[in-house]
């Protein structure tokens, strides 16, 4: 099965995004928890989430990925701005629970010149935090560009979180194309090479979900610049080259691209062509 999706808006509910996706074409997709650039969040509308999960049923969707907020820094430096990250992940954590097929992801965050040690300690003290609770949703660490003081820029940060978080069976990794490239990893030339550095580091049983972008800028480039697939420096080749490996092609894709829905649309048909039988 290829899963194939793109990012929707959740603001009329469950319900909503899965018919748009299906109109689209998608078999899966990608949410805001919340308002991405604030804290605000929707009250739970029980008759949308169950009319969803039929729905979803039906129609054999995928695993949903939901998006915590771009405004949640786990390892500030202010710990008023920590405690509004645990307190919104851990909430948030609680809400996806009514789902049956659901991954969480965040991006992990920037230290603000604390350094990488201690960004390191204190996402990982986050996440022993919101996962004491229990709970089966799977909790993914997004591979960043490395803009600034980003935490996630490459495989080593990633598994040192991994390694301070107590319940690790929880978590997994959200590959982004356009972040890893731009982070310095070749996915364009040799896609393999990083992968078998992904496993030799993290391990690719933890690869649980795949952000499919082009970017805008060259590898090693730091920017985070997402592009429309085909149309920047990844190109229909390094794209289909993700979506088609064998050691890829089972996980499910998200689109991020700068679109509206009907790009979106022209995207997954394209990408669907792009797809290789086994």
């Amino acid at each position: 099965m290829f899963w194939i999706g793109c990012h929707l808006s959740a603001a009329k509910g469950y319900l909503a995004m899965g018919q748009e996706a299906e109109r689209l074409g998608a078999n899966v997709f990608q949410f805001f928890t919340r308002n991405p650039r604030g804290g605000s969040v929707k009250a739970l509308d029980m008759t949308d989430i169950e009319a969803f999960i039929a729905f979803a049923a039906e129609k054999k969707f995928g695993t949903l990925l939901a998006h915590g907020p771009y405004t949640l820094n786990p390892c500030a430096a202010r710990e008023d701005l920590r405690e509004f990250a645990r307190n919104t992940m851990k909430e948030d954590l609680a809400r996806l629970e009514l789902l049956p097929d659901v991954m969480f992801n965040f991006h992990p965050g920037s230290h603000v010149k604390q350094g990488e040690e201690v960004g390191i300690a204190l996402i990982a003290d986050t996440l022993n935090h919101i996962l004491s609770d229990g709970g089966k949703t799977p909790v993914l660490l997004e591979t960043m560009a490395g803009k600034g003081s980003e935490i996630g820029r490459n495989f080593e940060q990633l598994r040192a979180i991994m390694d301070k978080t107590e319940q690790q069976e929880r978590l997994g990794i959200c590959l982004d194309t356009c972040h890893v490239f731009d982070g310095g990893y070749d996915i364009l030339g040799d896609l393999e090479g990083v992968l078998q550095e992904f496993d030799r580091i993290i391990g690719l049983e933890r690869l649980k979900a795949i952000h499919l972008n082009d970017s805008k800028n060259p590898m090693g480039s730091h920017k985070d610049r997402h592009e429309k697939i085909g149309e920047g420096t990844l190109g229909l080749t390094g794209i289909e080259g993700v979506i088609n490996h064998p050691k890829l092609r089972h996980l499910p894709f998200y689109l991020e691209t700068p679109n509206e829905a009907e790009g979106y649309a022209r995207e997954i048909a394209l990408l669907r062509r792009m797809r290789k039988e086994k």
